[in-house]
C-alpha cells in the first residue's frame, strides 16, 4: 500500500516543515511590507470601510484589537476586528490585511458558498478540537482501538474545514486586491507588496490542511494495521 504508517510519517515530518516555512514567510513578508507607506496614507480601518461601503455594507462594525495578525472578520456578530498596527497602519501589509478581512464581509453580504459551509462547520469543528489532545496521547502514541477510531472521525471534520477554508481564504485576497486597485486606495505598482503579503499568509492555510489530512492518513493507516 502507498499510504503506510512509515510513508505518512515521513510526509508528516515534511508537512511540519513546510508549516514553518509557511510562517516564517508569513513574518518575514508581513515585517517587510510594514515598513513600505502606501502612496494614499489611508489607516487600514479607512480602507476597510472603503472596501465595504463600495460593497454597500453598513452594519458591519470595525473594532480595533490587540495582538500581532489577529485580525479577523466575524460573520456571526458582523465585526470586523484589525490588530492595532493594521487598524491604525497606513503600510501596504497593513491595507492589503485590512481588505482581506473586508473581502470576507463582501463573502458573507454575497452568501458566498464556502463561507456558509465553513460557517456551518464551526461549531462541530470546535467540539472536534476540543478531544484532540485524548487523540493524541491515546491514538498516535498508544494506539487504542477506539481512540484510533475517534481521531479519524475528528481528523475528518477537521480535515473538511481546513479544505473549505482554502477557498473561502483565497476568494478574499482575490477580492482585496481587485477592491485596492480599483478604489484607488493602492497604485498598481504597490501591489507586489501587497500580494506579497497575502499570498504568504495563503501558505498557512494549506499547511493547516496538509497537516489535518496527512494526520487522517496515519490513523486510518494504523487502524488498518
Amino acid at each position: 500500500m502507498l499510504f503506510t504508517q512509515p510513508v505518512i510519517m515521513v510526509l508528516l515530518i515534511l508537512s511540519m516543515f513546510f508549516a514553518m516555512y509557511a510562517q516564517h514567510r508569513v513574518s518575514s513578508a508581513y515585517k517587510k511590507n510594514m515598513k513600505i507607506p502606501s502612496r494614499g496614507n489611508i489607516s487600514g480601518r479607512e480602507t476597510a470601510e472603503a472596501v465595504m461601503a463600495r460593497a454597500g455594507i453598513s452594519d458591519v462594525e470595525i473594532t480595533e484589537i490587540g495582538g500581532h495578525l489577529t485580525d479577523h472578520y466575524d460573520p456571526t456578530h458582523k465585526k470586523l476586528a484589525l490588530s492595532s498596527e493594521n487598524y491604525r497602519g497606513t503600510s501596504l501589509a497593513a491595507l492589503g490585511v485590512a481588505a482581506h478581512e473586508a473581502g470576507h464581509a463582501i463573502q458573507h453580504k454575497v452568501g458566498y458558498s464556502m463561507l456558509k459551509t465553513r460557517m456551518a462547520l464551526v461549531p462541530i469543528t470546535q467540539l472536534s478540537a476540543k478531544f484532540l489532545p485524548f487523540v493524541i496521547i491515546g491514538g498516535f502514541f498508544f494506539q487504542i482501538a477506539g481512540l484510533i477510531n475517534l481521531g479519524i472521525a475528528i481528523y475528518s471534520v477537521l480535515t473538511l474545514f481546513h479544505l473549505v477554508t482554502l477557498p473561502v481564504e483565497f476568494d478574499a485576497s482575490k477580492r482585496a486586491k481587485v477592491e485596492l486597485v480599483g478604489l484607488g486606495i493602492v497604485d498598481r505598482d504597490e501591489m507586489p507588496g501587497v500580494s506579497e503579503t497575502l499570498n504568504a499568509a495563503a501558505l498557512t492555510y494549506v499547511a493547516a490542511f496538509l497537516g489535518s489530512l496527512l494526520n487522517l492518513l496515519w490513523l486510518i493507516a494504523a487502524r488498518r494495521d
